[in-house]
């Protein structure tokens, strides 16, 4: 079973959404263990102080290394992480190619940041991966840390009802996007399915299917190329 640990400031931001869905039910199903960890907790002053002020000076608080070290070094003494994930936006695009490499290992540590971010003796210690999720400033880096999760939880054999349905996801071959899909009714409000769909052509389903794959995909990089 897998067992991603994840490291925050803030850790009442992240258990609803681990708790909902497919992360709910891969944890149900025992396919994955996934520990949140209170970072006030490996403050050991009486004010239980987990931000200071920066040296140098500039807005904003940021997270003190001791309480990070504490629980790492502690978690380091219980099992080897396969991965140490720090979320950074200077780190590398998170893409699907990385998920399905995480998806394959058997402990992910993360470490998130909050506040003006975290004293970078975190980073130049325990760091074993950067990664961003684009080139924007969030709040902290739960966000990012339930971004990965996700799209590694459900790539876990038996964690999805449809055994398909991973494997035909948009950018999982490659950097292709799905053609879009549709259901009942077949016409609404004067907007009708495409007929080749309700054709029961197998074939011209495909081939439609690719056609517009590739219509698409095209799209994405031209809109993506843009500055």
């Amino acid at each position: 079973m897998m067992r991603i640990d994840v490291i925050s400031a803030v850790p009442d931001s992240l258990l609803s959404p681990l708790n909902t869905s497919i992360l709910k039910r891969a944890q149900d199903r025992k396919k994955v263990d996934i520990v949140v960890h209170n970072l006030r907790d490996y403050a050991y002053d009486k004010h239980k102080q987990i931000d200071d002020k920066p040296f140098g000076g500039g807005p904003g608080m940021l997270l003190k290394p001791e309480p990070f070290f504490e629980c790492i070094e502690k978690l380091l003494s219980e099992r080897k992480y396969d991965h140490i994930i720090f979320p950074t936006p200077g780190g590398k695009i998170f893409d699907q190619k990385t998920a399905n490499k995480l998806s394959l290992v058997e402990n992910i540590l993360i470490i998130a940041g909050h506040y003006k971010g975290v004293d970078d003796r975190v980073r130049e210690k325990f760091a074993t991966d950067e990664i961003s999720i684009g080139h924007f400033v969030l709040t902290g880096g739960e966000i990012v840390a339930l971004a990965i999760i996700d799209s590694v939880v459900r790539l876990i054999p038996g964690v999805l009802n449809d055994s398909e349905s991973a494997l035909n996801d948009s950018l999982m071959d490659g950097e292709f996007i799905e053609a879009p899909y549709y259901t009942r009714p077949a016409e609404y409000k004067g907007i009708t399915v495409p007929e080749v769909l309700l054709s029961g052509h197998e074939k011209k389903i495909k081939d439609w299917k690719e056609e517009q794959s590739k219509v698409l995909t095209e799209k994405w990089k031209k809109i993506n190329s843009m500055e």
